[in-house]
């Protein structure tokens, strides 16, 4: 990628107040959501989504995905019934082999989709029709005309996963409880002073080298980088600097100098695996959301109450951090069995702590044309 000289020493400065204020100059930074229009003028638009129906499936697909991989694809059988299936192309096999987390990452696209229709004025019904977890067609989505739910759609453009600047206090009951009540009950928390939380650090950071040295799966890591400006653009998906909170002065760097292939190199993998450390090291403990079962209908649930807690996070000030890791590798679902047995069934492990700043997201998102193309179809309602 082309850089001048005084680009580089913009960013130079830049870094150099950074390292002092935590600042950094516009010219450093890379691309990040508010950057990007929601509907390039290129794509051709849908004219079986008018601009309310687009507006409820952009914010549907601002849900959170391993890797941001956002492996749904919808199919416009009419203006008011679509099918939400699962996009082959965008699963994760080597973390992900049995598309739990895939099945998820879709429980969470439908909790969108629900609260932004009742914003807009429509009633949606949410009917899982996926019987295995390798189905094509998952949710079958029914609109209706209704009443506005004045839900606050901000909740769901400023959700974003934060990573660094936990603050150690233990969250407060009353937040507890309420992040409890969203969840339907089936969240558990483990203050950092437990034991339990002691354990979950350990195997998150145990779970990360494993995984770190796994070759296929750090490839699969490395093959949704999207390090430049470039490829950020191009993909509006995966894993930018930005994303990966690789910013200012560092960031660009990343951003001209380094290619994806070097995350395959030992030293990469193990500044990866000191970072977790240090991350797991921070915040006020642990969440772990459950499921009842294990059916696709049960990980849809679970995907949808994991949505609509974290979508109450940022107002109070907490920052949610989910580690995948724990739940992928042997090591850890071993050590959950061994604590809880078979009665508890984790289907997310998160980091949680208070922010004293929060930041804003910057990962990118496909627009809707994207992920739901124009169609014929035979009828339209």
């Amino acid at each position: 990628m082309r850089f001048n000289r005084r680009e580089f020493m913009q960013c130079a400065l830049a870094a150099g107040v950074s390292m002092g204020a935590g600042s950094m100059l516009g010219a450093c930074a890379g691309v990040r959501r508010l950057d990007l229009p929601q509907q390039p003028e290129a794509l051709r638009a849908n004219p079986a989504l008018d601009e309310s129906r687009r507006e409820i499936l952009y914010h549907a697909a601002l849900a959170p995905s391993g890797h941001n991989s956002q492996p749904w694809r919808v199919r416009i059988e009419s203006t008011d019934e679509w099918i939400v299936e699962a996009d082959p192309e965008r699963r994760l096999q080597a973390v992900d082999p049995d598309n739990r987390e895939l099945m998820l990452s879709l429980g969470a696209f439908a909790e969108n989709l629900s609260l932004a229709a009742g914003a807009v004025g429509y009633d949606a019904k949410i009917q899982v029709v996926a019987k295995e977890y390798f189905d094509r067609d998952v949710i079958r989505v029914s609109l209706r005309t209704d009443h506005p739910n004045p839900y606050p759609l901000g909740r769901i453009t400023r959700r974003m996963t934060a990573r660094p600047g936990y603050r150690s206090d233990e969250i407060r009951a009353a937040d507890i409880e309420a992040l409890r009540a969203a969840a339907d009950g089936r969240l558990f928390y483990f203050p950092k002073s437990s034991p339990h939380a002691d354990r979950i650090r350990d195997g998150v950071v145990e779970c990360s080298r494993i995984q770190s040295l796994r070759d296929a799966a750090q490839r699969e890591l490395v093959s949704w980088l999207r390090l430049s400006d470039r490829d950020a653009l191009e993909h509006r998906d995966g894993l930018t600097a930005e994303g990966m909170d690789i910013q200012g002065f560092k960031g660009w760097i990343v951003r001209h100098f380094i290619e994806p292939e070097n995350f395959m190199k030992t030293t990469f993998r193990q500044k990866g695996i000191d970072q977790t450390a240090r991350l797991a090291a921070q915040g006020g403990g642990w969440l772990v959301i459950t499921s009842s079962g294990r059916t696709v209908a049960d990980l849809i649930e679970a995907g949808r109450l994991f949505e609509r807690m974290a979508l109450l996070t940022r107002e109070r000030g907490i920052g949610l951090h989910p580690t995948t890791q724990i739940l992928e590798e042997k090591h850890g679902i071993d050590l959950f069995a061994s604590h809880h047995g078979s009665r508890v069934i984790p289907q997310f492990v998160i980091r949680v702590g208070y922010l004293d700043k929060y930041p804003e997201p910057v990962s990118l998102r496909r627009p809707v044309e994207w992920f739901a193309p124009y169609q014929q179809f035979t009828h339209m309602s």
